[in-house]
């Protein structure tokens, strides 16, 4: 049995314990979780989430960390689309968010640099958007041409 076949089997088993759990959630009712009766139930199923989560997390981390290293021309393209990354999200902080106390809707206070970090996501978002939604016209036209 090869790696993709075990996978796709661990993968549906995952599935449907995760259906299971979903489904004990949402009998419980949510008047009962609010009210804290059946909190032992939901931080059990919370802790088997986070386990799950980081199984996935670890398991495609190993696997893009191989393929990284056993792919030299990948790893330098990979370092160029991160370098390009961390240089949009600097320019969008630095160069496009401000920072704004504001109030809540709680009455807490957001802080300027919470504001300013908010914005930056937000202008990187647009920007992300923007060069994909270009990238994919562009192909669109070139496609066309063809």
């Amino acid at each position: 049995m090869d790696l993709q076949k075990l996978l796709k089997i661990v993968a549906i088993v995952i599935g449907v314990i995760s259906i299971f759990f979903l489904g004990r959630i949402l009998s419980a009712g949510d008047e009962a979780i609010k009210a804290g009766e059946s909190s032992g139930i939901v931080n059990v199923f919370m802790y088997v989430s986070y386990a799950v989560l980081l199984i996935a997390l670890l398991i495609v981390l190993s696997f893009t960390v191989l393929n990284l290293v056993s792919n030299t021309s990948g790893f330098k393209n990979t370092l160029i689309g991160i370098g390009a990354f961390v240089v949009l999200s600097l320019l969008c902080y630095f160069g496009f968010a401000n920072g704004v106390e504001a109030p809540l809707k709680d009455g807490d206070m957001l802080s300027a640099n919470g504001s300013k970090l908010i914005g930056a996501g937000l202008y990187l978002f647009y920007f992300l958007a923007l060069i994909a939604g270009g990238i994919m016209l562009g192909f669109g036209i070139k496609k066309m041409i063809k």
